[in-house]
């Protein structure tokens, strides 16, 4: 299997494209052909554990990669979360489901690529006979950052940089990421938003002046973003995982169409369905849920992507974006794979802020996706009145995902199909927010808002965040998002 830009200007291997993570002309790699899962293909997956059918699904993109040595770090990945189940289906009634991807150690749905990412990188290099060590970089808006770090930690020849808006991420996620451990990381605040951490990051990628100094440092540049294809592609194993789970506990007939709402920010999560899609798995519709925030819910409106607004920080953070860099992987397909339209909207968005895509694109995007977005009120307001009727607590970005996902089902009443909501993160990650939207409380410490919410709901708390109040802050580092790449020098420098 090859890989392309999406700006036309190379064609790698996947391993090569893993490595990298990001072509030399600033696009994003695509797979050259999607890989086709036949009906009995899927029939087979029916009986196998999780980390068996992510590895069926990795191997068709990732072919040079021994198949063994993919299912053992599946197993080996997944190993890792609690109660031995890493992407559980909850039943809430006859068409609604929650696909829970919160299981992992750091308690968000990024921990179902990036506890895989460190072996699929390593043996990435190993085949393209990669001997610098590899410096990951990341801009995180909350998830990324700590799944990223926990990943890679004390992992061999690698060392890890991220990046966070300072005031842009919650107390739990800002706690998670400065108490990290492992002597190859460092984590750096930055005063900015995230779109601007992401910005900076990438032009460090696609400095040539940035790459020859690293090298000569011994170092040479990847990513654990979802720009990198060696994090979209494991999520695109729990679509087929959680539809598998259906038809196996009798709740569709194989071949009938699923729909699927996501909490959406940086679109790499939701392209994941898109990709199975094309793979042959029966995805209906694509519900793609913001926050206020809802630059993405314009566009498939509209057409008209503007990143020239205001920008909130809202309690669903992860999706405090406004420029959604997997977006460029879709537009790429809608284009009809053409990369010079695509680099042109690129460019134009970086100099004008704006881009529009032509009619028959637009009715290409809707025809695939729904939109929809959540205020702060409503974000509130589905948490309490989900619990209420159900009994079952859900995080901010969820709440997104759920809302979108009841407006389309209202709206679209003909559609029986199967409504599977995506849901990225514990309901711990963010306490404070939730035990104010369940109970009314407003509790300003973060572990006496997971005691509380506890108490409240009796949901189980995960062993990684009732043990993070005792670990010693380590990074405590802020600095200007012009300056990110001198932050990259010392740490480079001082280990």
């Amino acid at each position: 299997m090859k890989f392309i830009s999406t700006r036309g200007g190379e064609c790698v291997t996947g391993a090569q494209a893993i490595a990298q993570g990001i072509a030399r002309d600033g696009g994003l790699f695509v797979p050259e052909v999607f890989p086709s899962v036949s009906k009995e293909e899927m029939e087979n997956m029916l009986s196998m554990s999780y980390a068996e059918r992510a590895a069926t699904v990795l191997h068709k993109y990732l072919d040079e990669y021994d198949f063994d040595g993919l299912k053992a770090a599946c197993e080996k990945a997944y190993a890792q979360f609690e109660d031995g189940d890493a992407a559980p289906l909850v039943k809430i009634d006859s068409q609604l489901y929650i696909l829970e991807l919160f299981h992992g150690p750091t308690c968000a749905f990024k921990d179902m690529a990036l506890t895989l990412l460190p072996y699929l990188l390593r043996k990435g290099c190993d085949l393209c006979g990669i001997k610098e060590q590899v410096l990951i970089l990341v801009a995180t808006s909350g998830d990324t950052g700590k799944a990223a770090l926990e990943g890679f930690k004390d992992a061999e020849g690698v060392k890890i940089m991220v990046f966070y808006p300072n005031e842009g991420v919650s107390k739990m996620q800002k706690l998670q990421m400065a108490t990290q451990e492992g002597k190859n990381v460092n984590v750096v605040a930055v005063r900015s938003n995230f779109d601007d951490c992401q910005s900076a990051v990438k032009t460090i990628f696609t400095g040539e002046s940035y790459k020859e100094e690293l090298h000569k440092k011994g170092y040479i540049l990847s990513s654990a973003n979802s720009i990198n294809f060696g994090r979209l592609a494991p999520q695109i194993a729990y679509y087929f995982s959680a539809y598998l789970d259906l038809v196996s506990s009798d709740q569709i007939e194989m071949g009938e169409e699923v729909n699927f709402a996501v909490p959406t920010g940086n679109f790499g999560n939701i392209l994941a369905a898109y990709y199975a899609k094309r793979m042959g798995l029966p995805v209906g519709k694509l519900i793609c849920a913001s926050n206020k925030n809802n630059i993405l819910t314009d566009f498939i409106r509209t057409g008209v992507y503007d990143k020239r607004r205001e920008f909130f920080k809202t309690m669903s953070p992860s999706m405090d974006i406004l420029i959604s860099s997997n977006l460029e992987r879709l537009l790429f397909e809608i284009s009809g794979r053409e990369p010079e339209r695509v680099k042109l909207r690129m460019d134009k968005l970086a100099k004008e802020g704006v881009y529009q895509l032509y009619d028959e694109e637009l009715a290409a995007v809707q025809e695939l996706l729904w939109a929809d977005f959540c205020g702060e009120d409503e974000t509130v307001e589905t948490i309490y009145e989900f619990f209420e009727e159900y009994q079952y607590p859900m995080d901010t970005h969820t709440a997104c995902a759920m809302y979108a996902a009841g407006n389309y089902m209202a709206e679209h009443s003909k559609d029986k199909s199967p409504m599977v909501v995506v849901s990225t993160a514990s309901p711990y990650k963010f306490p404070q927010d939730v035990m104010y939207a369940v109970t009314g409380n407003d509790i300003k410490d973060s572990f006496k808002a997971i005691k509380h919410l506890n108490l409240a709901t009796a949901m189980k708390v995960p062993k990684s965040l009732s043990k993070l109040r005792d670990k010693p802050v380590r990074f405590t580092a802020v600095a200007d998002k012009n300056k990110l790449y001198e932050e990259v020098l010392k740490f480079v420098d001082k280990n």
